[in-house]
Protein backbone atom coordinates (compact mmCIF):
# COMPACT_ATOMS: atom_id res chain seq x y z
CA UNK A 1 0.00 0.00 0.00
CA UNK A 2 2.85 2.41 0.78
CA UNK A 3 4.26 1.81 -2.70
CA UNK A 4 0.87 2.28 -4.39
CA UNK A 5 0.28 5.61 -2.69
CA UNK A 6 3.81 6.75 -3.46
CA UNK A 7 3.51 5.84 -7.14
CA UNK A 8 0.25 7.78 -7.52
CA UNK A 9 1.63 10.93 -5.89
CA UNK A 10 4.84 10.71 -7.89
CA UNK A 11 2.87 10.29 -11.11
CA UNK A 12 0.41 13.15 -10.66
CA UNK A 13 1.71 15.62 -8.08
CA UNK A 14 4.15 18.37 -9.02
CA UNK A 15 7.46 17.80 -7.28
CA UNK A 16 7.25 20.47 -4.60
CA UNK A 17 8.49 18.33 -1.69
CA UNK A 18 11.46 16.09 -1.05
CA UNK A 19 9.55 13.09 0.26
CA UNK A 20 10.39 10.31 2.67
CA UNK A 21 9.27 6.77 1.69
CA UNK A 22 6.35 6.57 4.14
CA UNK A 23 2.62 7.00 3.45
CA UNK A 24 1.06 8.27 6.68
CA UNK A 25 -2.67 7.56 6.84
CA UNK A 26 -3.70 7.83 10.50
CA UNK A 27 -2.72 9.68 13.66
CA UNK A 28 -3.66 10.02 17.32
CA UNK A 29 -1.90 12.12 19.91
CA UNK A 30 1.84 11.86 19.30
CA UNK A 31 1.57 8.72 17.19
CA UNK A 32 1.00 8.19 13.47
CA UNK A 33 0.60 5.04 11.42
CA UNK A 34 1.57 4.30 7.82
CA UNK A 35 -0.56 2.47 5.29
CA UNK A 36 1.01 -0.85 6.30
CA UNK A 37 -0.02 -0.34 9.93
CA UNK A 38 3.43 0.53 11.30
CA UNK A 39 3.40 2.89 14.28
CA UNK A 40 5.69 5.92 14.65
CA UNK A 41 6.33 8.43 17.41
CA UNK A 42 5.98 11.78 15.65
CA UNK A 43 8.52 14.43 16.66
CA UNK A 44 7.80 16.39 13.47
CA UNK A 45 4.00 16.85 13.82
CA UNK A 46 3.68 18.40 10.36
CA UNK A 47 6.47 20.87 11.25
CA UNK A 48 4.71 21.82 14.45
CA UNK A 49 1.12 21.70 13.21
CA UNK A 50 -0.23 18.85 15.41
CA UNK A 51 0.48 20.95 18.49
CA UNK A 52 -2.44 19.57 20.53
CA UNK A 53 -1.93 16.10 19.09
CA UNK A 54 -3.15 14.36 15.99
CA UNK A 55 -6.94 14.04 15.88
CA UNK A 56 -7.40 15.77 19.21
CA UNK A 57 -10.85 14.77 20.48
CA UNK A 58 -11.90 18.34 21.27
CA UNK A 59 -10.92 19.52 17.79
CA UNK A 60 -12.60 16.55 16.10
CA UNK A 61 -15.83 17.17 18.01
CA UNK A 62 -15.83 20.86 17.03
CA UNK A 63 -15.14 20.06 13.38
CA UNK A 64 -17.81 17.36 13.30
CA UNK A 65 -20.42 19.70 14.78
CA UNK A 66 -19.51 22.63 12.53
CA UNK A 67 -19.30 20.53 9.37
CA UNK A 68 -22.98 19.68 9.73
CA UNK A 69 -23.95 23.35 10.03
CA UNK A 70 -21.85 25.49 7.68
CA UNK A 71 -18.53 25.03 5.90
CA UNK A 72 -17.97 28.39 4.24
CA UNK A 73 -19.02 31.95 4.88
CA UNK A 74 -17.33 34.83 3.08
CA UNK A 75 -15.82 37.51 5.27
CA UNK A 76 -18.28 40.09 3.99
CA UNK A 77 -20.88 38.39 6.20
CA UNK A 78 -20.79 37.86 9.95
CA UNK A 79 -20.50 34.34 11.33
CA UNK A 80 -20.81 32.86 14.82
CA UNK A 81 -17.83 30.46 14.56
CA UNK A 82 -15.59 33.27 13.34
CA UNK A 83 -16.78 35.66 16.04
CA UNK A 84 -16.02 33.17 18.79
CA UNK A 85 -12.60 32.39 17.37
CA UNK A 86 -11.33 35.95 16.93
CA UNK A 87 -12.49 36.77 20.47
CA UNK A 88 -10.52 33.84 21.88
CA UNK A 89 -7.42 34.64 19.82
CA UNK A 90 -7.44 38.33 20.72
CA UNK A 91 -7.74 37.50 24.42
CA UNK A 92 -4.86 35.00 24.17
CA UNK A 93 -2.62 37.49 22.35
CA UNK A 94 0.07 39.64 24.00
CA UNK A 95 -1.28 42.85 25.51
CA UNK A 96 -2.30 45.42 22.95
CA UNK A 97 -2.55 43.05 19.99
CA UNK A 98 -6.31 42.94 20.05
CA UNK A 99 -7.09 43.15 16.34
CA UNK A 100 -7.10 39.97 14.22
CA UNK A 101 -6.59 39.78 10.45
CA UNK A 102 -7.45 36.21 9.48
CA UNK A 103 -5.54 34.22 6.85
CA UNK A 104 -5.26 30.60 5.75
CA UNK A 105 -1.56 29.88 6.33
CA UNK A 106 1.63 31.09 7.93
CA UNK A 107 3.08 32.60 4.79
CA UNK A 108 -0.19 34.47 4.17
CA UNK A 109 0.03 35.82 7.70
CA UNK A 110 3.49 37.21 6.94
CA UNK A 111 2.19 38.76 3.70
CA UNK A 112 -0.56 40.43 5.71
CA UNK A 113 1.92 41.69 8.31
CA UNK A 114 4.16 43.27 5.66
CA UNK A 115 1.19 44.97 4.03
CA UNK A 116 -0.06 46.27 7.38
CA UNK A 117 3.37 47.72 8.19
CA UNK A 118 3.72 49.47 4.86
CA UNK A 119 0.14 50.70 4.96
CA UNK A 120 0.46 52.11 8.47
CA UNK A 121 3.84 53.80 8.09
CA UNK A 122 3.70 54.78 4.40
CA UNK A 123 7.27 53.48 4.29
CA UNK A 124 8.63 50.67 2.13
CA UNK A 125 11.85 49.33 3.66
CA UNK A 126 11.74 46.11 5.71
CA UNK A 127 14.68 44.74 7.68
CA UNK A 128 14.66 40.98 8.22
CA UNK A 129 17.29 38.71 9.77
CA UNK A 130 20.03 36.56 8.35
CA UNK A 131 18.94 32.98 8.85
CA UNK A 132 15.26 33.95 8.78
CA UNK A 133 12.50 31.84 7.28
CA UNK A 134 9.07 33.41 6.84
CA UNK A 135 7.52 31.49 3.92
CA UNK A 136 7.72 30.98 0.18
CA UNK A 137 5.20 33.38 -1.36
CA UNK A 138 6.78 36.53 -2.77
CA UNK A 139 6.48 38.89 0.17
CA UNK A 140 7.40 36.26 2.77
CA UNK A 141 10.14 34.94 0.51
CA UNK A 142 11.59 38.43 0.20
CA UNK A 143 12.07 38.36 3.99
CA UNK A 144 13.55 34.84 3.94
CA UNK A 145 17.33 34.53 4.03
CA UNK A 146 18.26 31.21 2.41
CA UNK A 147 19.33 31.72 -1.20
CA UNK A 148 18.21 28.24 -2.25
CA UNK A 149 14.62 29.43 -1.74
CA UNK A 150 15.15 32.93 -3.15
CA UNK A 151 17.47 32.75 -6.15
CA UNK A 152 15.35 30.64 -8.54
CA UNK A 153 12.45 33.10 -8.31
CA UNK A 154 13.96 36.57 -8.52
CA UNK A 155 13.50 39.41 -8.76
CA UNK A 156 11.74 39.52 -5.40
CA UNK A 157 10.12 42.52 -3.72
CA UNK A 158 12.25 45.62 -3.42
CA UNK A 159 13.14 47.24 -0.12
CA UNK A 160 14.26 44.22 1.93
CA UNK A 161 17.57 44.06 3.79
CA UNK A 162 19.05 41.60 6.31
CA UNK A 163 20.71 42.24 9.67
CA UNK A 164 22.73 39.80 11.74
CA UNK A 165 20.36 37.89 14.03
CA UNK A 166 21.23 38.50 17.65
CA UNK A 167 23.40 41.56 16.90
CA UNK A 168 21.64 44.80 17.88
CA UNK A 169 24.41 46.97 16.42
CA UNK A 170 23.98 45.34 13.01
CA UNK A 171 20.26 46.08 13.14
CA UNK A 172 20.71 49.65 14.35
CA UNK A 173 22.94 50.44 11.40
CA UNK A 174 20.20 49.40 8.98
CA UNK A 175 17.05 50.91 10.51
CA UNK A 176 16.31 54.48 9.48
CA UNK A 177 13.45 56.86 8.78
CA UNK A 178 12.45 54.88 5.69
CA UNK A 179 12.08 51.55 7.53
CA UNK A 180 8.49 50.37 7.82
CA UNK A 181 9.22 47.31 9.90
CA UNK A 182 11.73 44.95 11.41
CA UNK A 183 10.59 41.32 11.15
CA UNK A 184 12.09 38.53 13.23
CA UNK A 185 11.39 35.09 14.63
CA UNK A 186 11.78 35.14 18.43
CA UNK A 187 13.51 31.78 17.92
CA UNK A 188 14.69 30.94 14.41
CA UNK A 189 13.23 27.58 13.38
CA UNK A 190 14.36 26.71 9.88
CA UNK A 191 17.93 27.74 10.66
CA UNK A 192 18.17 25.19 13.43
CA UNK A 193 16.25 26.49 16.47
CA UNK A 194 18.54 29.45 17.13
CA UNK A 195 17.83 31.24 20.42
CA UNK A 196 18.88 34.92 20.60
CA UNK A 197 21.05 36.38 23.38
CA UNK A 198 19.23 37.63 26.47
CA UNK A 199 18.40 41.30 26.15
CA UNK A 200 18.59 41.29 22.36
CA UNK A 201 14.91 41.81 21.65
CA UNK A 202 14.63 44.60 24.22
CA UNK A 203 17.32 46.40 22.22
CA UNK A 204 15.43 45.63 19.00
CA UNK A 205 12.28 47.14 20.50
CA UNK A 206 14.18 50.27 21.50
CA UNK A 207 15.73 50.63 18.04
CA UNK A 208 12.32 50.34 16.38
CA UNK A 209 10.74 52.83 18.76
CA UNK A 210 13.51 55.37 18.19
CA UNK A 211 12.89 55.34 14.42
CA UNK A 212 9.09 55.04 14.38
CA UNK A 213 9.51 51.56 12.91
CA UNK A 214 7.08 48.71 13.58
CA UNK A 215 8.27 45.43 15.07
CA UNK A 216 6.84 42.21 13.61
CA UNK A 217 7.31 38.92 15.46
CA UNK A 218 6.84 35.73 13.47
CA UNK A 219 5.43 33.30 16.06
CA UNK A 220 4.17 30.84 13.46
CA UNK A 221 6.39 28.04 14.74
CA UNK A 222 7.28 29.29 18.22
CA UNK A 223 3.86 30.41 19.45
CA UNK A 224 0.90 28.78 21.21
CA UNK A 225 2.88 27.35 24.10
CA UNK A 226 5.56 25.47 22.21
CA UNK A 227 8.51 27.10 23.97
CA UNK A 228 7.10 26.91 27.49
CA UNK A 229 5.22 30.19 27.32
CA UNK A 230 2.14 31.03 25.28
CA UNK A 231 4.30 33.24 23.04
CA UNK A 232 8.07 32.89 22.72
CA UNK A 233 8.48 36.67 22.93
CA UNK A 234 7.29 36.46 26.54
CA UNK A 235 10.66 34.95 27.48
CA UNK A 236 12.15 38.42 26.95
CA UNK A 237 9.16 40.58 27.93
CA UNK A 238 8.88 42.25 24.53
CA UNK A 239 5.60 42.93 22.73
CA UNK A 240 5.61 43.58 18.96
CA UNK A 241 3.30 45.82 16.96
CA UNK A 242 2.29 42.94 14.70
CA UNK A 243 2.52 39.19 15.33
CA UNK A 244 1.94 36.30 12.95
CA UNK A 245 0.53 32.94 14.04
CA UNK A 246 -0.49 29.76 12.25
CA UNK A 247 0.75 26.12 12.22
CA UNK A 248 -0.84 24.63 15.37
CA UNK A 249 -3.60 27.23 15.57
CA UNK A 250 -6.23 25.07 13.85
CA UNK A 251 -5.40 21.78 15.55
CA UNK A 252 -4.35 20.40 12.15
CA UNK A 253 -6.63 22.44 9.89
CA UNK A 254 -5.22 25.38 7.90
CA UNK A 255 -5.72 28.77 9.52
CA UNK A 256 -3.52 31.74 10.33
CA UNK A 257 -3.66 35.33 11.50
CA UNK A 258 -1.78 38.57 11.76
CA UNK A 259 -2.45 40.18 15.13
CA UNK A 260 -1.93 43.92 15.44
CA UNK A 261 -2.54 46.93 17.62
CA UNK A 262 -5.73 48.84 17.02
CA UNK A 263 -3.78 51.74 15.48
CA UNK A 264 -1.92 49.52 13.00
CA UNK A 265 -4.99 47.48 12.06
CA UNK A 266 -7.00 50.67 11.68
CA UNK A 267 -4.75 51.77 8.83
CA UNK A 268 -6.31 49.13 6.60
CA UNK A 269 -9.41 50.09 4.63
CA UNK A 270 -12.21 47.68 3.78
CA UNK A 271 -11.41 45.58 0.72
CA UNK A 272 -7.66 46.23 0.74
CA UNK A 273 -6.68 42.78 2.05
CA UNK A 274 -9.24 39.99 1.86
CA UNK A 275 -9.29 36.26 1.14
CA UNK A 276 -12.00 33.90 -0.05
CA UNK A 277 -11.32 31.19 2.51
CA UNK A 278 -9.85 33.19 5.42
CA UNK A 279 -11.99 32.87 8.52
CA UNK A 280 -14.05 29.99 7.16
CA UNK A 281 -16.33 28.51 9.86
CA UNK A 282 -14.76 25.04 9.84
CA UNK A 283 -11.21 26.22 10.53
CA UNK A 284 -12.48 28.80 13.03
CA UNK A 285 -14.34 26.10 14.96
CA UNK A 286 -11.17 24.02 15.03
CA UNK A 287 -9.18 27.07 16.13
CA UNK A 288 -11.52 27.81 19.02
CA UNK A 289 -11.32 24.20 20.20
CA UNK A 290 -7.52 24.33 19.95
CA UNK A 291 -7.20 27.54 21.97
CA UNK A 292 -9.62 26.22 24.59
CA UNK A 293 -7.66 22.97 24.86
CA UNK A 294 -4.33 24.80 25.25
CA UNK A 295 -5.76 26.95 28.07
CA UNK A 296 -7.72 24.20 29.79
CA UNK A 297 -4.72 21.87 29.94
CA UNK A 298 -2.07 24.57 30.55
CA UNK A 299 0.01 23.27 27.65
CA UNK A 300 2.68 25.99 27.89
CA UNK A 301 3.66 24.79 31.37
CA UNK A 302 3.61 21.18 30.21
CA UNK A 303 5.81 22.09 27.24
CA UNK A 304 8.29 23.68 29.65
CA UNK A 305 8.39 20.61 31.89
CA UNK A 306 8.57 18.07 29.07
CA UNK A 307 11.03 20.22 27.17
CA UNK A 308 13.43 20.21 30.11
CA UNK A 309 13.31 16.40 30.17
CA UNK A 310 13.76 16.08 26.42
CA UNK A 311 16.57 18.64 26.31
CA UNK A 312 18.42 16.90 29.13
CA UNK A 313 18.05 13.61 27.27
CA UNK A 314 19.35 15.14 24.04
CA UNK A 315 22.29 16.65 25.89
CA UNK A 316 23.11 13.21 27.28
CA UNK A 317 22.93 11.71 23.79
CA UNK A 318 25.11 14.51 22.41
CA UNK A 319 27.75 14.01 25.09
CA UNK A 320 28.06 10.35 24.06
CA UNK A 321 28.75 10.97 20.38
CA UNK A 322 31.62 12.75 18.65
CA UNK A 323 29.30 13.59 15.71
CA UNK A 324 27.13 15.76 17.95
CA UNK A 325 27.83 19.47 18.02
CA UNK A 326 25.19 21.33 20.07
CA UNK A 327 21.73 21.08 21.66
CA UNK A 328 19.58 24.22 21.49
CA UNK A 329 16.06 25.45 22.12
CA UNK A 330 13.32 26.16 24.64
CA UNK A 331 10.34 24.06 25.68
CA UNK A 332 9.40 21.56 22.99
CA UNK A 333 11.16 23.49 20.23
CA UNK A 334 14.57 21.81 20.30
CA UNK A 335 17.44 20.92 18.00
CA UNK A 336 20.48 18.66 18.02
CA UNK A 337 23.08 19.88 15.56
CA UNK A 338 25.61 17.37 14.25
CA UNK A 339 28.80 17.58 12.20
CA UNK A 340 27.44 15.51 9.28
CA UNK A 341 24.54 15.12 6.86
CA UNK A 342 21.73 13.45 8.83
CA UNK A 343 19.54 12.16 5.97
CA UNK A 344 20.55 8.53 6.44
CA UNK A 345 20.06 8.85 10.19
CA UNK A 346 16.53 10.19 9.66
CA UNK A 347 15.71 7.15 7.52
CA UNK A 348 17.19 4.82 10.12
CA UNK A 349 15.15 6.49 12.87
CA UNK A 350 12.02 6.03 10.77
CA UNK A 351 12.84 2.32 10.44
CA UNK A 352 12.91 2.25 14.26
CA UNK A 353 9.47 3.88 14.44
CA UNK A 354 10.51 7.47 15.12
CA UNK A 355 9.91 10.49 12.86
CA UNK A 356 12.15 13.49 13.47
CA UNK A 357 12.12 16.82 11.62
CA UNK A 358 15.27 18.46 10.37
CA UNK A 359 16.82 21.89 9.80
CA UNK A 360 19.13 21.95 6.82
CA UNK A 361 21.42 18.98 6.31
CA UNK A 362 23.00 18.61 9.73
CA UNK A 363 20.39 19.30 12.44
CA UNK A 364 17.67 17.17 14.04
CA UNK A 365 14.66 19.36 14.89
CA UNK A 366 12.20 18.25 17.57
CA UNK A 367 8.68 19.73 17.36
CA UNK A 368 6.48 17.04 18.94
CA UNK A 369 2.87 17.54 19.96
CA UNK A 370 2.73 19.21 23.36
CA UNK A 371 0.78 16.18 24.59
CA UNK A 372 3.69 13.79 24.00
CA UNK A 373 4.19 11.25 26.79
CA UNK A 374 7.37 10.40 28.67
CA UNK A 375 7.69 6.90 27.21
CA UNK A 376 7.35 8.33 23.71
CA UNK A 377 10.11 10.85 24.36
CA UNK A 378 12.29 8.04 25.70
CA UNK A 379 11.75 6.03 22.52
CA UNK A 380 12.78 9.02 20.43
CA UNK A 381 15.93 9.59 22.47
CA UNK A 382 16.87 5.93 22.21
CA UNK A 383 16.41 6.02 18.42
CA UNK A 384 18.56 9.12 17.99
CA UNK A 385 21.24 7.61 20.22
CA UNK A 386 21.24 4.40 18.17
CA UNK A 387 21.34 6.03 14.74
CA UNK A 388 24.16 8.35 15.76
CA UNK A 389 26.07 5.31 16.94
CA UNK A 390 25.44 3.62 13.61
CA UNK A 391 26.70 6.69 11.76
CA UNK A 392 29.86 6.79 13.84
CA UNK A 393 30.40 3.08 13.12
CA UNK A 394 30.16 3.81 9.38
CA UNK A 395 27.07 1.67 8.79
CA UNK A 396 25.44 4.17 6.40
Amino acid sequence: MNEQIRSLEDAYEARAFNKFPIAIVRGKGSLVWDSEGKEYVDFMSGIGVALVGHCNDSVIDAVREQSGRLLTCHGSYYNDARAGFVERLAKAAPRGLGKVLLTNTGTESVEAAIKLARRHTSRRKVVAMKGAFHGKTYGALSATWNKKYRDPFGPLLEGFAFAEYGDAKSLESMVDGDTAAVIAEPIQGESGVVVPPDGYFKEVREICDSKGTLLIFDEIQSGLGRTGKMWASEHWGVVPDIMTVSKGLGGGLPIGAALATEAVAGSLKGGEHTSTFAGNPLSCAAGSATLDYIARNDLPSKAKEKGEVLKAGLSKVASAHRLAKEVRGLGLMLALQTRVDIHSMLLSAQARGVIVAYSGRDTFRFLPPLVIEGAQMAKGLEAVDRVMGEAEAGRF
